[in-house]
Formats: structure tokens, sequence, C-alpha cells
């Protein structure tokens, strides 16, 4: 019985162990995972419904209310003239940014323009000087030649370069492409303005159209044929805005629109201050400027070239040599006075200066000049727009009025300009 049940338990173990051998085996066979890759779909239609409603969004008055996406295949600002007008105002939103970026890229150009050429210039100038004065000194046959050709040639250059330099002014040009830059940048403020706080219409977008090409009118690029003219007879102050401005953005308050006999007689007494105070003194300086600009572009090349014909008759005479040195070393300390003082952006800036006194006034006279004051802006924000332009609170303009008022009645002259900024 011992032996039997001894090969009972043998064959029993035996078994158990042949049987955990084969399930480790069948364990440590790898077996071959089945992935599945889902094939992409189009995008419904109704993506943005199935999406509510798996959120439990089942009413369909709750989806009403919830703003729908326009779909891929629809063509967006296809039935709405708001839209519409929106879409062109974006492209002249982009259109002026390209401006901003072209006018400050070729106003830093042009302001290299001015220094590297006032730097040449008087290089030049004094190089050719030094040689007449060397060549005055002594030396005879050769050398002597040499160093005259040499003198005349340089003031000759010099002649010649000072005198295209003084021509296209390249300090006034560069502050033409910086009032251009800020006058786009402000255009663009604007647009952007309309597009945040009102339905954009198509009167906004001529509005817009109007005013960047009166811009491009005022401000060119080009040197050739478009250029402004940098010595005119008669200055005259800087006009970017157009010629018509009948747009005004209606009020939506009822009643007077915020304006008030008081208030129409606060701006003509801000018109009549600025006239006599502000625009008569830009004007008296900007033709001041002009004046010094011209005599300072004439007597430039002029005094090279009399340096160049004195250095040609170096050797014959003692006055010869004094003519050269002295009319070099004038003419090196007349175009460092012009270009490096930047006479010709002086210039500029009064007239741009009493440009903008024109628009502050012209604005005024129109909006005063609307008899229908429900066409007119709002008062208090109109009132609130000059105040900012002229650098002042609404409180100080009211005060400014008052004393322009006073001043008038008593035939006195007020002592007070109407900007604070310029």
């Amino acid at each position: 019985m011992a032996s039997l049940q001894a090969s009972n338990l043998l064959s029993s173990s035996s078994r158990a162990s042949s049987s955990s051998k084969r399930i480790n085996a069948a364990i440590s066979v790898p077996k071959l995972l089945r992935i599945r890759f889902p094939v992409p779909k189009t995008p419904s239609a109704n993506l943005v419904e199935d999406l509510l409603l798996r959120n439990g969004l089942t009413n369909t008055k709750q989806i009403e209310k919830i703003v729908t996406l326009p779909r891929i295949d629809e063509e967006p600002f296809a039935n709405s003239s708001t839209s519409k007008a929106t879409a062109k105002l974006y492209a002249i939103l982009e259109a002026v940014a390209d401006r901003v970026e072209m006018h400050k890229n070729v106003g830093e150009q042009r302001d290299n323009w001015n220094k590297l050429l006032l730097n040449s210039i008087n290089m030049i100038t004094l190089t050719a000087t030094t040689m007449a004065g060397v060549a005055a000194t002594g030396g005879a046959g050769a050398p002597l030649l040499a160093l005259k050709l040499s003198s005349t040639f340089l003031f000759t250059a010099a002649m010649g370069m000072s005198f295209i330099m003084n021509k296209i002014q390249p300090s006034q040009l560069a502050e033409e492409q910086r009032n251009a830059t800020k006058l786009f940048r402000q255009l663009y403020s604007q647009i952007q303005t309309t597009l945040a706080l009102y339905d954009p219409t198509e009167l906004d977008v001529k509005d817009a159209m109007d005013k960047a090409l009166a811009l491009d009118k005022a401000y060119p690029l080009p040197l050739l044929a478009k250029m402004i003219e940098k010595f005119p007879a008669k200055f005259e102050p800087t006009f970017w805005w157009p010629k018509s401005q009948d747009f005004q953005r209606k009020s939506k308050r009822p009643g007077k629109n915020g304006w008030s006999e008081e208030l129409e007689v606060e701006m003509r007494e801000i018109i009549e201050v600025i006239k006599r105070k502000d625009t008569e003194d830009y004007m008296r300086l900007g033709n001041l400027a002009l004046k010094i600009n011209k005599i300072l572009a004439i007597s430039g090349p002029l005094l090279t070239g009399i340096a160049a014909a004195g250095s040609a008759f170096v050797g014959n005479g003692s006055w010869a040599a004094i003519v050269a040195v002295a009319a070099g070393a004038l003419a090196t300390t007349v175009n460092t006075f012009e270009h490096s003082g930047q006479v010709g952006m002086v210039v500029e800036m009064y007239r741009n200066c009493a440009g903008f006194f024109s628009l502050v006034e012209e604005s005024i006279e129109s909006s005063l000049e609307e008899t229908d004051i429900d066409r007119r802006e709002d008062g208090e924000m109109f009132e609130l727009k000059v105040a900012l332009q002229l650098g002042r609170s609404m409180s100080e303009l009211r005060d400014l009025a008052q004393k322009s008022t006073y001043s008038r009645i008593e035939g006195t002259t007020i002592d007070e300009f109407g900007s604070k900024i310029f």
C-alpha cells in the first residue's frame, strides 16, 4: 500500500510539473495585437450642434442662443452690407499698416543720406583746402601742378555734391517720412476704433480711403517728379486730409446732441485764438526758416565754387591761395550749419505744425456750419477731442475761450497760445 501511494504521488507530481511547464510555455509566446486605425471622416456640417447635444443641450432654444460659427464651405460676408464694409475696412487697414512700415524705412534711409553726404562733402572740402594751402607754401613744377589739379577737382566734386544735397534736403525728406509714419499710424488707430466700437458702413470705408489717399498725396515716396518743392516762393502749411470732410458720425443722444449755444461760442473763440496766435506764429517762423535755408543752400555751393576757382590759380599770387583756403573753410562751416543743424527739418516741422492748426480750425468750422444738430458729432465728445488736440483739459479750454472773449471786448491781445503741445 505504501508503495502504491508513493507511485501515485510521483505520477501526480510529474503531471503537475508537466502541466506547469506547458502553461509557462503558453504564456511566454507573444500574441500579435490588433490595432485599428480610425479612418478620418470629413467634418460634419452640424458638428457644433452634435457637440452641444452631447453636452446635454437638447433644447433647440438653448442652442439658438449660442453664437454659431461660420461654416467652412460658406463664403463670409456674402449677404450683409455691414460685413462687406468691415471686410473693406480690414483691407484698408492692411494697406495702412504697409504704408507705416514703408515710410518708416524710407525715413531711416534718408536720415542716413543726410549724415553720410554731409560727412563726405566736408571731408572732401577740407582735403581740398589742405592741398591748396600746401601748394601755396612752396613747390614748383610737377608737385605744384599735381596739388593744384587735385585741389580743384576735389572742390568741383564737393560743389556738385553740395548742390544736389541742398536741392533734395535729406533732413527735410526724413522729417516728411517721420510725419507720414505718425499720421498713418493715427489713421490705423482710427480704423481700429471704428471696427471696435461701431458697425462700419460704406461711408466709413469712403472716409478711410480718402484719408489714406490724401496722405499718399501729401507725403510722396518718390524723389523724381513727385518730390515736394523744398524752396517754394511762399511758405504754406501742409495739407494731409481730404478737401471735403462732410462725414461725421451721428450721435445716438436724443435732443440737442450735447451741443449748446455756450459750446458753439466757446468753439468760435478757440478758432480765433488759434488763428491769431498759433497759426500766425508758426507761419512767421516758417517764413523765417525758409529764407535762412535758401541763403544757406545757395551759399554752400557758391563758396565751394569760389574755392575751386582760387585753387586753380594757386602759385600765381598770394591772393589765390587765400581765397581758396578761406572759401573752403567757409563752405565747410555753412554746410555743417545747414545740414547738421537740419534747417530743412525745421522748415518741414513748421509746415506740419501750421497744417495741424489749419486742420483743427477746419474741423471746428465744419461742425459749426452744419445746421442740422443731429448730423453733428456729439458735442461733449467733440469738445474733448479739441481739448486733447491742444494739450488742455476741458476746463482749461473753457477758460481760454473766456480769456479770448474778455480780451476782444477790452480791445487787447490775448497773451496765451491755444496749444500747449507745440
